[in-house]
């Protein structure tokens, strides 16, 4: 892709700052805190009347949030350089699902979108400020101090991330309380330091939901359980599925297997012969024999994982298990689930998509509007 000529010291692409994932936030003076949002990595160059947004990977965004281009363009500083996360408010909290709907050939669908969900650009750091300095040798103290003086100011287009170097706040976001995907831990005095990991750490919140297994799929040797299949119950009445537990130890395959293969249907195994896991899932798929998905049922082979087996075999829907899982968007896990254990004192009926809802935000400084 051909970007534009930029007259600014850093130019697309740029490889933004990341952070390394841990199970658990650092301690110490030495760090400060931020809530981890669920949206687009978006930096934001600004030259004058041109404005380019691009992503983590280094791929133009800017035709996909016009609103934010135009945001940026009327903004009084002739320069900048800004880093953030698009994100779009949803109930008290940002809609993942929103945003992929913004991934969209058609332009007129996109700028629809726009109108009806804008997005917001929560802004965490300064890399070029308005005189078309670069920050980068700056300690992230110092881009913070620019950032909050030069900046955008917060508005309807525009939000200033919080930050804490209280470590008992951080904890309260990671809980769920901002309604947040986790939180960032910047070390302090450090420069930024494009596409290194070193000095900021990740830690993302692992919500628990109660699902009803209703399939499973074996292993290559197509002995034993490789993956359960989950189903949740929508306001249907239907059990429709919600994705999939798997990365199971050879000891713990064996013990599911032994528990669900007396469960099973008779008969052959359903879904594609190649493929991969279902992205949208088999609306015709569901079963009126009281094995399996009564709804949306796991589909045939897509694009994201050619080569694995899409064959699997439907159960009756009474083993209930608790899962944790980090990422939901459309009714579905976005990634595979941890299985954390039996849940015999439930129903299978209590096992809804209302647990998959928006996390609770109860402090509005968070949570965008």
């Amino acid at each position: 892709m051909a970007w534009p000529p930029l007259d600014l010291p850093i130019t697309p692409p740029y490889p933004p700052m990341e952070a390394r994932l841990d199970d658990a936030l650092p301690a110490g003076a030495s760090w400060w805190y931020e809530p981890k949002w669920d949206g687009f990595r978006c930096l934001a160059f600004k030259d004058g009347g041109t404005v380019v947004l691009q992503s983590k990977a280094g791929q133009p965004l800017g035709r996909y949030f016009p609103e934010i281009v135009a945001a940026v363009a009327a903004l009084p500083a002739p320069r900048l350089v800004l880093d953030g996360e698009l994100v779009i408010p949803a109930g008290g909290g940002v809609s993942f699902e929103a945003m992929l709907q913004r991934i969209h050939p058609a332009e007129s669908r996109i700028r629809k979108l726009a109108a009806e969900t804008p997005a917001r650009l929560v802004l965490f750091d300064l890399l070029v400020d308005a005189r078309g300095r670069a920050l980068v040798s700056e300690p992230l103290e110092a881009r913070r101090a620019a950032l909050e003086a030069d900046g955008p100011r917060p508005g309807a287009e525009f939000v200033l991330s919080p930050v804490t170097r209280d470590r008992a706040a951080a904890e309260a976001w990671l809980a769920g309380r901002a309604g947040t995907d986790g939180v960032v831990a910047k070390r302090l005095g450090v420069p930024y330091a494009s596409g290194d990991r070193t000095a900021m750490v990740k830690v993302k919140r692992e919500r628990t939901a109660d699902c009803v297994v209703a399939g499973f799929r074996r292993g290559k040797d197509g002995r034993d359980v490789a993956s359960l299949l989950l189903g949740l119950y929508g306001d249907d009445g239907r059990l429709h599925y919600a994705g999939h537990a798997s990365s199971f130890g050879r000891e713990e395959r064996a013990r599911l297997t032994a528990l669900v293969e007396p469960l099973a249907a008779g008969g052959a195994p359903r879904g594609g012969a190649r493929g991969g896991e279902a992205h949208g899932g088999d609306p015709q798929g569901g079963r009126a024999d009281g094995f399996g998905f009564t709804g949306e049922a796991p589909g045939g082979p897509s694009r994201w994982a050619r080569g694995r087996s899409t064959e699997w075999t439907a159960v009756r829907p009474v083993l209930v298990v608790e899962v944790g899982w980090k990422h939901a968007s459309g009714g579905r896990f976005r990634h595979g689930v941890r299985l954390l254990r039996f849940r015999p004192d439930k129903a299978p009926e209590q096992c809804t998509f209302a647990q998959l809802g928006a996390a609770p935000s109860d402090d509005g400084e968070i949570a965008p509007r």
